[in-house]
């Protein structure tokens, strides 16, 4: 994964209150949840994905999503990709869709961490 993206992987996690500090095997990750299903995700300090953590922009950037901190959230890749190839070519015709969308941006605005907050201990 390249710097940009493993810099933009921390700046999620900033943002996203399921992610905490944790040791795995005597290492120190940052451990949250998938935005879809609540799978645990595992990431390296430097935000390098330890467990098959990915980059999920909510709203498509194909329709208009941006790489905004609000439209982006990690997410297991399983779950990533299933949107990518189910939902998000039909976004702007299929209520389906538009509902998922809404439902990830509503648990996304109640995850919401500041990201200039201290970290908690």
């Amino acid at each position: 994964m390249s710097a940009s993206k493993r810099r933009r992987v921390l700046d999620i996690i900033a943002t996203d209150s399921t992610f905490e500090r944790a040791d795995f095997r005597g290492r120190e990750v940052w451990l949250g949840k998938c935005l879809h299903c609540n799978a645990h995700l595992m990431v390296d300090l430097t935000g390098e994905p330890i467990s098959r953590a990915t980059i999920e922009h909510i709203i498509p950037r194909v329709h208009g999503g941006t790489d905004s901190l609000e439209n982006l959230g990690l997410a297991c890749a399983r779950c990533n990709q299933g949107k990518g190839t189910r939902h998000d070519p039909r976004y702007h015709k299929d209520a389906r869709a538009q509902q998922l969308v809404a439902r990830l941006q509503e648990r996304r605005r109640e995850r919401w961490r500041d990201p200039d907050a201290p970290e908690p201990d």
